[in-house]
């Protein structure tokens, strides 16, 4: 009885913060799986009222999405948001599409803070190891942004998935670590760099995958 007195009050102390910070309660959150969403650990899971989730969405222990003033996020069926993972829109928009992957290999941010924001992230797309979004930003189907790099109005363009055989189909992509200002990668392309992206050569990707011989 003790024991369960204790637990009640610790989830009680907890939903009281997670009410004043704008986010839904524990119980709330783990009864997402009621729409399809799974949610792995919902004690350590923050989720604004109002953000939309489709079925089939994972959420790893330690994700956090946030819409606040005005802000909206619409996430697609099989998307999976990893541990680290921060989304917020403050007055901007997040869009993802479905069956992406975001936040493994260290997590990721992902912030539309200002109603002229928006980021668009497509289907299929990866965005891992430790990287950030911030101002408008537009990733295609299937582009990837592969490590800790900082994106600010870039465009990748959409393309195949980083499974399509040819690479030089696939979205674009952006490796490495640093900075990426007002860059545009299409389809098929790379750019790698650990320093500033807009000095870096732009290749195809068969330059790091060479494509099978028929």
């Amino acid at each position: 009885m003790g024991e369960a007195l204790a637990v009640e009050a610790l989830v009680g102390a907890a939903n009281r913060a997670r009410e004043r910070a704008g986010f839904l309660s524990v119980e709330a959150v783990a009864a997402l799986a009621d729409g399809g969403v799974l949610v792995l650990d919902p004690f350590s899971t923050l989720v604004s009222p109002g953000v939309t989730l489709a079925a089939g969405v994972t959420l790893w222990p330690g994700t956090t999405v946030q819409a606040t003033e005005g802000g909206r996020i619409a996430i697609g069926s099989g998307t999976r948001l990893f541990s680290g993972t921060r989304i917020v829109a403050a007055g901007g928009r997040v869009g993802i599409g479905a069956d992406t992957e975001i936040g493994e290999e260290g997590g990721f941010t992902i912030k539309a803070d200002h109603p002229d924001h928006a980021i668009e992230i497509g289907s299929h797309a990866r965005l891992l190891g430790g990287g950030s979004l911030a101002l408008g930003n537009h990733i295609g189907d299937g582009a990837q942004v592969l490590g800790p790099i900082r994106m600010q109005s870039c465009r990748l363009e959409a393309g195949g998935s980083h499974r399509d055989p040819d690479p030089d189909r696939r979205g674009g992509v952006l490796k490495g670590g640093g900075v990426a200002r007002g860059l545009t990668v299409p389809t098929g392309m790379v750019i790698q760099a650990f320093g500033l992206f807009g000095e870096a050569p732009l290749r195809p990707q068969s330059f790091f995958h060479p494509k099978p011989r028929a």
